[in-house]
């Protein structure tokens, strides 16, 4: 009895101290919205929707637009001129896709348009002009050999690999193709019309093109088929590059027709150049 007694007045005590709490009923819960009930989630956009961004301490060298965001304390030390040797100074220039440079090609194709220009106005490249010059060096080379191999062989006659035409190859196109539009854009600059080098460079890369088909049409045997072949790239290339700069050039006063027939009849030099040291075969 006596623990009996002890029970019930230890569950006295104990019911004593705890305090009765009230029922409070149902209580509602709400949730905010979740950028997970979509998907993908609005505040978040990946590579396909053109938002992907590199990490805070990623190199950006290669992402960061070109004289755009500033530069902190050790980049500023490299800029101005010094600038002009890292590749980021020279990325806009080689940000175009296959579709971009085929239109360019095919615009090169139809000198008659004059169009090239405005076209490219935004976004001139050197890719396209860096390849082209690539690959008329190439096709010089290998056709160049293939004819002469072949001139040599129905003659019964012996034949040596000439590796000069590689290297005056070179010479011709990449010389070409940088010195003459830096001597136009110093003409252009003293008459008053300057024009973008990148510019010049670009439509000049451009304008050989046509050269590269006509190459491979050398390999024909016949000495006035060449000469014709040579005569059409040259005048093609060449209208091509007087039409596109006539419209800037007419800006330059009274001696915009001589400028711009200096233009015509350097890129027909160049097509007789070419006729004579590539188009001919001698045995």
């Amino acid at each position: 009895m006596m623990s009996g007694g002890y029970t019930s007045i230890d569950n006295q005590k104990v019911s004593g101290s705890v305090p009765a709490v009230s029922d409070p009923g149902r209580v509602p819960v709400q949730f905010t919205d979740s950028g997970l009930q979509t998907f993908p989630p609005s505040g978040v956009q990946g590579k396909i929707s053109g938002g992907a961004q590199p990490p805070r301490d990623a190199d950006d060298s290669f992402s960061r637009p070109v004289g755009g965001s500033p530069r902190g304390p050790d980049e500023s030390e490299g800029g101005g001129w010094l600038h002009k040797f890292t590749v980021a100074a020279y990325k806009p220039y080689f940000d175009v896709d296959t579709t971009d440079v085929l239109d360019r090609l095919k615009e090169s194709l139809f000198p008659f348009r004059g169009t090239f220009t405005e076209k490219t106005a935004n976004n001139p490249d050197l890719y396209g002009p860096f390849w082209i010059c690539t690959t008329l060096i190439f096709v010089a080379a290998s056709i160049g050999t293939f004819v002469t191999y072949i001139a040599h062989k129905l003659r019964d006659k012996e034949w040596n690999y000439d590796i000069n035409l590689i290297t005056w190859s070179a010479g011709v196109f990449y010389g070409y193709v940088t010195l003459v539009p830096l001597m136009l854009f110093v003409v252009l600059k003293y008459f008053s019309a300057p024009s973008g080098l990148v510019q010049l460079f670009c439509l000049y890369g451009y304008s050989l093109f046509i050269f590269i088909p006509a190459m491979c049409l050398s390999v024909v045997p016949l000495e006035i088929f060449r000469w014709v072949i040579a005569g059409v790239a040259g005048f093609m290339s060449a209208t091509f590059v007087a039409l596109n700069l006539k419209a800037h050039i007419t800006s330059a006063g009274e001696s915009w027709f001589l400028i711009v027939a200096s233009i015509f009849l350097l890129q027909l030099a160049l097509a007789v150049v070419l006729k004579l040291y590539l188009f001919t075969v001698s045995v």
